[in-house]
């Protein structure tokens, strides 16, 4: 009787709802299928950039992975938290940051950057999904204004597995060394310096030199939607209508939209690191939003800043600015009601 009664209670109480935090809507893809993905849409720019470079590159990538996935299990395990390694995570944040690094990177270097992208960046706030700055760019900001030597003064054109490597600057250097000593530039790119430029015949960090290679990476993650079109198309965008607005404004200082658009990490950045699903905009205002800001900032760094290159700068920036952008592009919540304006 006493059973019977239990049940006729339970009955009566009708289905049971679990209440719960968001998300409530969960996608089948798995964190490490994604960075897996991000992987692959790397692995081509990296594997040329081997081959350019040769062992030096090499040596930078495996170090960089090796060393993000020690400090990210050590984190986790010093803070008494879950293994996470296995999401792969601490992989594509190594990855990164050897592409956004020189071939002739030292391996000390190499450690350092990744204990602040991991540890510092990334662990300290509470891992992946609560980090407000892209990992793999505080660790190269990093690293570029504690030792500038080593981040700025050693590029090497590539050469087939970095036999009588030639030590150069990088485009964007050359037209800033140009307009600082001669009060004009000196940048006049035909048909066959587009092409190397293109292909990856240029000094640069170990993933920025192919842009053919970065875009056909970057189309595939938006195939495979990992990424969406928004944020890239914006920051390319703007980059290119800013540069080309200066050049017709004055030519002598100013080079044209292609130049600026080909070299550097521009595709690097817009492709792989202001799309981070942490650290940019959830909605498709937002990430345009964020797009243009990240373009806007990277053109005025590159024209009027210290340093040639500015994507990881305006990048970090923008990170700051997402949750405000998010909180001005929300949608309204269903059922809700904006406030009407006084007056």
């Amino acid at each position: 009787m006493v059973e019977e009664e239990k049940r006729k209670k339970k009955e009566d109480v009708g289905p049971r709802f679990l209440v719960s935090s968001s998300p409530h809507v969960h996608d089948r893809v798995r964190i490490n299928k994604i960075m897996m993905l991000v992987v692959i849409a790397l692995a081509p720019a990296a594997l040329l950039s081997i081959y350019l470079f040769g062992l030096p590159a090499f040596k930078v990538i495996v170090i960089s992975i090796a060393s993000a996935v020690f400090f990210e299990w050590a984190s986790r395990r010093l803070m008494k938290r879950s293994n996470t390694i296995g999401d792969y995570s601490a992989v594509v944040t190594g990855l990164l940051l050897a592409l956004n690094l020189p071939s002739t990177a030292p391996w000390w270097l190499v450690v350092v950057g990744n204990l602040f992208a991991i540890v510092i960046a990334k662990q300290i706030y509470g891992g992946l999904g609560y980090n407000p700055f892209n990992p793999a760019l505080v660790g190269r900001v990093v690293l570029l204004i504690s030792f500038p030597v080593q981040m700025t003064a050693h590029w090497v054109m590539p050469s087939r597995w970095g036999t009588n490597a030639v030590t150069t600057a990088t485009p964007l250097g050359k037209a800033k060394e140009s307009l600082l000593s001669l009060g004009h530039i000196d940048v006049h790119l035909t048909r066959t310096d587009v092409v190397n430029l293109l292909i990856g015949n240029r000094a640069g960090c170990i993933g920025e030199v192919s842009v053919v290679l970065l875009l056909a990476g970057g189309l595939f993650l938006i195939y495979k939607r990992v990424i969406s079109w928004h944020i890239p198309v914006a920051f390319i965008g703007t980059v290119w209508v800013m540069t080309d607005i200066f050049h017709m404004i004055d030519p002598t200082r100013y080079a044209d939209p292609s130049f600026h658009v080909i070299t550097g990490g521009l595709f690097l950045g817009a492709f792989f690191m202001a799309t981070d699903y942490v650290t940019s905009p959830i909605t498709h205002k937002g990430m345009i939003i964020f797009g243009v800001g990240c373009g806007v900032l990277t053109v005025i760094i590159r024209l009027f800043g210290a340093y040639p290159e500015g994507v990881s700068f305006a990048i970090l920036l923008m990170n700051a600015l997402t949750p405000l952008i998010d909180r001005a592009t929300n949608p309204v919540v269903f059922g809700s009601r904006k406030k009407k304006a006084a007056g």
